[in-house]
């Protein structure tokens, strides 16, 4: 796996990645918080929240995953993340809530909690990596489609 990272000039801090896949994703920073300090324009994700999505996409593609092989009819999945982070730097996530929020027809309640932990506790290498500074919880909603 490979990505390359471009810095957009020097009119703030903008960023963008060309993953392996030839993918494009923007980054951006917030704008200056004090005089003198580099900042951005606020037009594109801040490089954490990326992160944080990028372990939102990889656990609800386990889950999806874990279901369909289930043979659970699995219509729909949501993951709503909220983060802490550390006060100071390196401002690492020390608090990871992730809330899933599960559709379809005749779901088991059982199956969709073990697809969770599974993902949670084997599959996610996202969540894995950022469970090493950060507690990570997670809530389960079911809903009938």
């Amino acid at each position: 796996m490979e990505c390359t990272v471009q810095w957009m000039g020097s009119d703030g801090m903008a960023f963008i990645a060309t993953t392996g896949s030839g993918h494009i994703l923007a980054m951006d920073g917030a704008p200056a918080a004090r005089a003198g300090d580099p900042g951005g324009h606020n037009r594109a994700p801040r490089p954490m929240e990326t992160v944080l999505a990028g372990a939102g996409g990889c656990t609800a593609y386990d889950v999806v995953f874990i279901l369909k092989k289930g043979r659970q009819d699995v219509r729909g999945c949501s993951v709503k993340l909220e983060a802490e982070r550390a006060a100071t730097d390196p401002k690492v996530f020390t608090r990871i809530h992730l809330h899933f929020t599960v559709s379809g027809k005749g779901l088991q309640p059982d199956a969709v909690e073990r697809a969770v932990q599974l993902s949670e506790e084997k599959y996610c290498s996202a969540t894995a990596m950022l469970g090493a500074t950060a507690a990570i919880t997670h809530s389960v909603d079911i809903v009938e489609a």
